[in-house]
């Protein structure tokens, strides 16, 4: 047994200089009576300067798959919604102010005076959507309009501008169209 009053860098009796045991602090009796804390895995241990390894149940997290990129809507879906929000009622017109160039403001804000797609009951919904480009950067677009039993129509043209933004041109809903005059 190790004299107790030894200094802790006095190798211990049996083990060559520059080993681990021989930096080991010396035990005292107290020291050996008190309980000892288990290691925790990946931490430290009191009074050591080496990493406990971890135990081999440790968990092994999978590898992460690369996540898919959020499918972004159509411009003509898109658009197909926005216009239907302010032709049922259930959005501003003045929503569309930056969404709009030419008349087709004054053309959306007429129709939706008139609430041709309100109904009472079921909310009106797209059913279905087509479009037709005539050239690039040009698309007239139709959609089918279902509102409780009825189908109804709507069209516009979307022109997408240099900042590379769309924006409606036009707007109808199934009906006779509305008489444009040179000072309207």
């Amino acid at each position: 047994m190790p004299d107790p009053a030894a200094p802790a860098s006095v190798p211990a009796p049996g083990t060559e200089a520059g080993t681990e045991a021989a930096f080991a602090p010396a035990r005292t009796a107290k020291s050996a009576t008190t309980p000892v804390a288990a290691p925790v895995a990946g931490r430290v241990a009191p009074g050591s300067h080496r990493r406990v390894a971890r135990p081999a149940t440790a968990p092994v997290v999978p590898a992460q798959t690369p996540r898919r990129p959020v499918p972004q809507l159509r411009p003509t879906d898109h658009f197909a919604e926005l216009l239907l929000g302010v032709l049922s009622g259930r959005r501003p017109v003045h929503s569309m102010l930056r969404h709009t160039r030419g008349r087709a403001y004054d053309d959306l804000a007429h129709l939706a005076e008139r609430g041709p797609l309100r109904t009472r009951g079921a909310s009106p919904v797209v059913r279905d959507i087509g479009y037709f480009e005539p050239r690039p950067g040009a698309l007239e677009v139709f959609a089918r309009i279902g509102a409780g039993g009825r189908l109804r129509a709507m069209a516009f043209r979307l022109e997408q501008g240099r900042d590379l933004r769309w924006r409606c041109t036009a707007v109808e809903v199934g009906g006779p169209r509305r008489h444009r005059s040179d000072d309207d």
